[in-house]
């Protein structure tokens, strides 16, 4: 999803370039006070860019602005920078004090013309994450919530990620992480990497069982014994 796509569907006086504008004065302005307005917005003027007020500056605080066309442009730049849900940007917005009906109508907007859409949000989370961070379905739902995704969309994009490839990637981590030279023949040097990795994958989302068998599975091919003990014996060794 890209920010650019869909803009000509804006109304006249209600794109992108209007919110920016609207912070910079109109062009009707006449005398000194106008002319030194628009030689500060291109001589480095703190809280300005070339097109005019920086929307995430304290010049967007300035009673002149239009809040709409302040929202727009802060909207327009986040999602410049990287897909956001439609609660991420909501939040933006009122950090930078913007009235929350203003707000919800720009969103509106922004969401009528498919540049927030919290479904594709979700599925590009779930694939991005679970590769880069190898994160399980558990800890992938959990984010989705706290970026505002309902549960239904959460479920729909978590689809993607099949139970082989949570496993895979599981393994994958556990390999990486099991230090050389640990010495899996020795009970108690065996019992400790097998809590520390088993601890690593449960903060990535996998259940606790899921992990500890997991653990136990790659520690036993790096050793001549039949593998590590059960779960229990492992969390409550003496």
């Amino acid at each position: 999803m890209t920010a650019s796509r869909d803009t000509a569907d804006f109304p006249a006086g209600q794109g992108f370039g209007s919110g920016l504008d609207a912070g910079g004065g109109s062009g009707s302005d006449a005398g000194p006070g106008s002319r030194r307005r628009r030689r500060g917005r291109g001589g480095g003027r703190p809280g300005f860019g070339p097109e005019g007020p920086d929307p995430e500056s304290s010049v967007a605080s300035d009673p002149e602005p239009d809040p709409a066309s302040v929202a727009r442009a802060i909207v327009l730049r986040q999602l410049t920078s990287s897909a956001k849900s439609r609660l991420q940007l909501s939040r933006k917005l009122a950090e930078r004090n913007i009235p929350e009906n203003v707000a919800e109508a720009v969103l509106d907007r922004f969401q009528e013309v498919r540049l927030i859409d919290d479904a594709e949000f979700a599925e590009t989370w779930v694939r991005s994450r679970s590769q880069s961070r190898k994160l399980a379905k558990g800890a992938l739902r959990r984010e989705l919530a706290e970026k505002g995704i309902d549960a239904e969309t959460a479920a729909s994009a978590l689809e993607q990620l099949s139970d082989e490839d949570e496993e895979s990637a599981a393994r994958l981590l556990v390999e990486r992480k099991l230090r050389p030279g640990t010495d899996l023949s020795d009970r108690a040097e065996r019992d400790k990497a097998t809590r520390r990795l088993a601890s690593m994958l449960a903060r990535k989302g996998y259940q606790p069982s899921q992990a500890f068998r997991i653990v136990g599975e790659v520690l036993a091919a790096h050793t001549d014994h039949p593998g590590v003990d059960s779960p229990a014996d492992v969390l409550f060794d003496g």
